[in-house]
C-alpha cells in the first residue's frame, strides 16, 4: 500500500477535525476527496503529508510510518496545498532549481528540464512566476510537487479558479501523473472527481461516510450528484 490511514483522530482544541478515519490506497489509484467545505479534506491531506501531526491512530507512506520516520515519506511525497505558495519574483526555472536544491537532488538541471516538459512549461520559463496566468501557476506548483519524483502526489484543489480550457489541460495532466503514482486529489466540485479519479472518498464532518470505486458510485440512484447529497448534507 502507498498509503494507510488506521483510526485516525485530529482535534483542534476540543474540535475533532477528523474521527476514526481509515485508509488504504495502492500504488496507481487516482482518489478523489469530495465532501462540503469544512469536512476534514484538508486536514487528512496535511496529516498523509506530515505537516500535522494526528492526535492519535497511525498514518503510513510508503510502508515508512509519518510521525516516526519523517524525513523518509517526505521524500516519497510530492504535495500541491490549496494556496499553492510560490515565488512570484522568481523566473519558473530558477524556482524549480531552487526546489530541487532543497530536496538535496543529484543532477538537479536534467531533472528541472524533465519536469518542464512533463508539465508543459516549457514556453513560460522566460516569465516570473507573477506573470504567469492562474493555470500555468498551477502547473509550477505540480512541478515543484513533481521535481523528487514522488511515489505519491498530495493535490489539495488543484483546480480552483482554473477557466474552462485550463481545466481541461490540467485534469489532462492529473490523468497522465496517475498511470504510474499514487495520486490523492480533494475537492468539492463532483465534476473533477468524474473527469480524473478511479475511486471516491466521500468524507463529512471528520468520518469517511462512502469509499467505492467511481463507477460504483456513479451506477447507483442519482448518480454520484445524488449520493454527495444523501451521505454529506
Amino acid at each position: 500500500m502507498s498509503i494507510v490511514v488506521e483510526q485516525v483522530e485530529k482535534r483542534f482544541g476540543d474540535q475533532f477535525a477528523l474521527k476514526g478515519v481509515s485508509l488504504r490506497i495502492g500504488r496507481g489509484e487516482v482518489v478523489g476527496l469530495l465532501g462540503p467545505n469544512g469536512a476534514g479534506k484538508s486536514t487528512l491531506m496535511r496529516l498523509i503529508t506530515g505537516y500535522l501531526p494526528a492526535t492519535s491512530g497511525h498514518v503510513e507512506v510508503c510502508s515508512f510510518n509519518v510521525a516516526d520516520e519523517a524525513l523518509e515519506t517526505k521524500r516519497r511525497v510530492g504535495y500541491l496545498p490549496e494556496h499553492n505558495p510560490l515565488h512570484e519574483e522568481m523566473y519558473v526555472r530558477e524556482y524549480l532549481t531552487f526546489v530541487a536544491g532543497v530536496h538535496g537532488m543529484d543532477q538537479k538541471m536534467e531533472r528541472v528540464e524533465a519536469v518542464l516538459e512533463e508539465v508543459g512549461l516549457l514556453p513560460e520559463v522566460h516569465k516570473t512566476i507573477g506573470q504567469l496566468s492562474k493555470g500555468f501557476r498551477q502547473r509550477v506548483g505540480l512541478a515543484q510537487a513533481l521535481i523528487h519524483n514522488p511515489e505519491v502526489l498530495i493535490l489539495d484543489e488543484p483546480t480552483s479558479g482554473l477557466d474552462p480550457n485550463q481545466l481541461v489541460d490540467i485534469r489532462a495532466l492529473i490523468r497522465s501523473l496517475g498511470k504510474d503514482r499514487t495520486v490523492v486529489l480533494s475537492t468539492h466540485i463532483m465534476q473533477e472527481v468524474e473527469a480524473m479519479c478511479d475511486r471516491v472518498v466521500l468524507i463529512r464532518q471528520g468520518e469517511i461516510v462512502a469509499d467505492a470505486p467511481l463507477e460504483e458510485i456513479s451506477a447507483a440512484e442519482g448518480g454520484l450528484e445524488a449520493q454527495f447529497k444523501a451521505l454529506t448534507s
